[in-house]
């Protein structure tokens, strides 16, 4: 039988470069849609030999948008090889730029990237489907997000020295105390970031309420979920035990990050240089599992925070105390999250420790080999690193927070080409439903295969015999 194959690339409004092909039959229905992950860099291999004290400022240049993440988990693994506690103090100015990371990325995410979508819709002009677009629509709203992301990125740059790539972070602390005029300029915007992000939220849940029918239909697929956890199972971006649900909500596993090994194996295709990971009792493909701002709601039983906890109230009665596997919600997880994060800053600010001096501890008691697990934006990060007795890496394995959702993006991108290409006019906006599969788990690619892409847009049609039909640029 004939086919034809649309070729979108790059897909547009993430970070990183990626392609879709969707292979169509001859009555204009799909056989089956991939997501290609086409970049590749090899991180973890040339760190090999560089100085473990290196670690958390090499492995933040993987990715701009999440340098925080990787400059976190590296210290936290470099800690843990080398057996060095930080003070309570230091902790709590590492989570508190966590925070700000979370607030910034998340923010940027929900209005600037998947904002184009939700507030002009799928089909509108990709010409002014953008931020031009939003602001044309909506100047004061459009503000108000880009001074969410500007608060996110205040956090990291008063602590860090600048907005990316700082150099807080080092083995048994940070480098710089948080003075209690940088604390009260600080605190001094969190309820207007609560206003803004309260905002987020009720637009979310008024499209979706507008648009059931397509978060209905829009890559509703059951898998297991995977993240951070206390000890009472409450929400946490930190630190904390791994915690992995099943399709129908019941634990699986709990675990202390450091033995992420004895449950996460990775398979690979042909067709994508990013791994795809999986629950190892379950196998491949039957333990997959997501993570992230929906897979982290669904393995939560509660937020500390009481605004947040609220909204993630609402959230589980989605599915009437069910996991929600709809994908179109990650958006509104999404924004729980910022208002959890922003709750958690004002915590963390108003903590007496927040200002202390004490924030390094030198004492080593050398391990050898340690992991550094931390709750990216987009969901479980792993830094496992392994030295000699001159803190030389000999090993060094990232499972970075994308490549845990590679399953779910790549059946998302399937689900929604064959539900929505089906023997019409493939329009633009079809095809930009397919890309927003996606765009709503906000993956990073650079960092989950560790390369650099660009934005700009091509479909091509191309025949069963190799030619092309047909393309669009944008």
């Amino acid at each position: 039988m004939a086919t034809q194959k649309i070729t979108i690339e790059p897909v547009t409004r993430i970070e990183g470069h990626a392609k879709i092909t969707v292979h169509m039959k001859e009555d204009g229905n799909v056989e089956h849609a991939y997501l290609h992950i086409n970049e590749f860099r090899g991180f973890e291999k040339f760190c090999e030999g560089r100085m473990l004290q290196e670690m958390a400022y090499i492995t933040p240049r993987i990715c701009g948008i999440c340098p925080i993440s990787h400059h976190l988990a590296a210290a936290k693994a470099t800690d843990a090889v080398l057996g060095m506690n930080p003070p309570r103090p230091a902790r709590l100015l590492r989570e508190l730029m966590h925070m700000g990371q979370i607030i910034q990325s998340h923010g940027m995410h929900f209005f600037e990237l998947a904002g184009p979508d939700l507030i002009l819709g799928f089909d509108s002009d990709p010409a002014t489907r953008n931020v031009v677009g939003l602001v044309q629509a909506n100047a004061d709203l459009t503000v108000k997000a880009v001074r969410l992301r500007k608060f996110g990125q205040e956090i990291i740059s008063t602590l860090g020295g600048r907005r990316i790539h700082p150099t807080f972070v080092v083995p048994g602390g940070v480098n710089k105390t948080l003075s209690i005029t940088e604390r009260d300029q600080l605190l001094s915007t969190i309820d207007e970031m609560v206003e803004t992000t309260q905002i987020g939220i009720q637009i979310m849940k008024d499209w979706a309420a507008q648009y059931k029918e397509d978060i209905d239909r829009f890559a509703v697929f059951p898998t297991g979920y995977l993240g951070l956890v206390t000890p009472e199972n409450a929400w946490e971006m930190y630190d904390g035990d791994i915690r992995l649900l099943g399709q129908d909500g019941q634990q699986l596993e709990k675990f202390q990050g450091a033995n992420y090994l004895d449950f996460i194996a990775e398979h690979v295709e042909n067709w994508s240089y990013l791994k795809f990971p999986y629950y190892k009792p379950m196998g491949w493909p039957n333990g997959s599992y997501r993570v992230g701002p929906l897979g982290r709601l669904n393995t939560v039983d509660k937020i500390d925070t009481p605004l947040a906890n609220a909204e993630l109230q609402y959230f589980k009665q989605i599915n009437n105390g069910k996991p929600v596997e709809n994908t179109l919600y990650y958006h509104l997880a999404r924004m729980i999250e910022v208002l959890a994060a922003v709750e958690q800053a004002h915590v963390l600010l108003n903590d007496p420790d927040i200002t202390s001096t004490d924030i390094l501890d030198n004492r080593k008691n050398p391990q050898g080999e340690g992991v550094g697990v931390i709750e990216a934006p987009r969901g479980t990060l792993i830094h496992h690193y392994v030295a000699d007795e001159d803190e030389k890496l000999t090993k060094v394995n990232l499972i970075v927070s994308t490549g845990h959702n590679n399953y779910a993006m790549s059946h998302s991108v399937d689900m929604v080409a064959k539900e929505y290409i089906n023997g019409k006019e493939v329009t633009e906006g079809l095809l930009n439903r397919v890309e927003a599969a996606v765009r709503a788990h906000d993956p990073c690619l650079s960092c989950s295969t560790h390369a650099v892409g660009q934005m700009p847009i091509e479909i091509a049609f191309i025949d069963a015999n190799g030619n092309m039909i047909n393309s669009i640029q944008r």
